[in-house]
């Protein structure tokens, strides 16, 4: 465990880049041969702008990596945060409080308050109006949304306290993790119902891409399942019901224009409708 920490305390920023690109790869292939849903699309075409805003996040994140280091720095030298409060325990435990905490804090949290606030909804949105989710949907978001993302994590290293080997070795995990949870793989429904109880499973977190409430507003959870089950948030819904996008934008053209989706959180707000106003019509 030490020598993991270790490792990620100093990682190089072109072996973060390869854990990137071979996830991708690796589930861009295995979607070719155990498809969730049999998407007719040019792969390619619908790739393009969400490699765009891949590319937007990782400068987003280069450029403010420093910020990061520092508040890292700053919370080990002086005991602050949840992490140094706690009394002294295993290391294999520490880092596992460590990533439970950031997932929340940077991911949990960010995401939820993300579908609360109309205006931080509008800029998620550029996630939520992809209308064939594949693993290159993982990193669909605008880039003020990139921003508002790296805020949480900032924050939640503040506030956990958590030495920079640990939240590498999240942000690492949380690439692969939302790459293998937004990929059009079918994995056995008792095997992603079991892992769904610890980790955010790919059919967990589709049905947080569903296009109708209260669906949309469940499952926000990045790694942990915990935080959903804890707060209520967690939901189910048989996987060949799930119709994705956002059914008051279901413009598929215009959700898949790279131009249109920069100007998307500009537009005005509209929620996806509730699936009990539907039954009341």
């Amino acid at each position: 465990m030490e020598s993991l920490i270790s490792y990620f305390e100093t990682i190089p920023s072109s072996h973060r880049s390869l854990i990137l690109v071979v996830g991708i790869t690796f589930f861009w292939l295995l979607e070719s041969s155990l498809p969730l849903f049999q998407f007719k699309y040019n792969k390619w075409k619908h790739a393009f702008p969400n490699f765009f805003f891949t590319f937007t996040t990782i400068i987003i994140n280069f450029v403010l990596a420093f910020l990061l280091l520092q508040t890292s720095d700053w919370v080990v030298a002086n005991d602050f945060g949840l992490l140094n409060w706690l009394p002294s325990m295993p290391l294999w435990l520490y880092v596992l409080l460590g990533l439970l905490f950031l997932d929340f804090f940077g991911a949990y949290l960010a995401h939820l308050t993300e579908h609360k606030i109309k205006p931080l909804w509008m800029v998620h949105l550029v996630h939520h109006t992809d209308h064939k989710v594949d693993t290159t949907t993982a990193n669909r978001h605008h880039p003020i949304e990139s921003v508002i993302r790296f805020v949480f994590t900032l924050s939640g290293v503040f506030l956990v306290g958590t030495p920079i080997g640990i939240v590498m070795l999240y942000q690492s995990l949380s690439l692969i993790f939302t790459q293998l949870t937004h990929a059009n793989i079918k994995m056995p429904k008792k095997l992603d119902k079991l892992l769904s109880y610890i980790i955010v499973s790919p059919d967990m977190h589709k049905v947080h891409h569903h296009n109708l409430l209260p669906y949309t507003d469940s499952n926000y959870g990045n790694i942990f399942s915990i935080w959903d089950r804890i707060f209520g948030t967690y939901m189910e819904l048989d996987r060949e019901k799930i119709v994705y996008g956002v059914d008051t934008f279901p413009d598929e053209e215009k959700n898949s224009n790279l131009i249109d989706l920069l100007k998307q959180p500009f537009q005005g707000y509209r929620t996806p409708t509730n699936i009990e106003e539907l039954r009341n019509d």
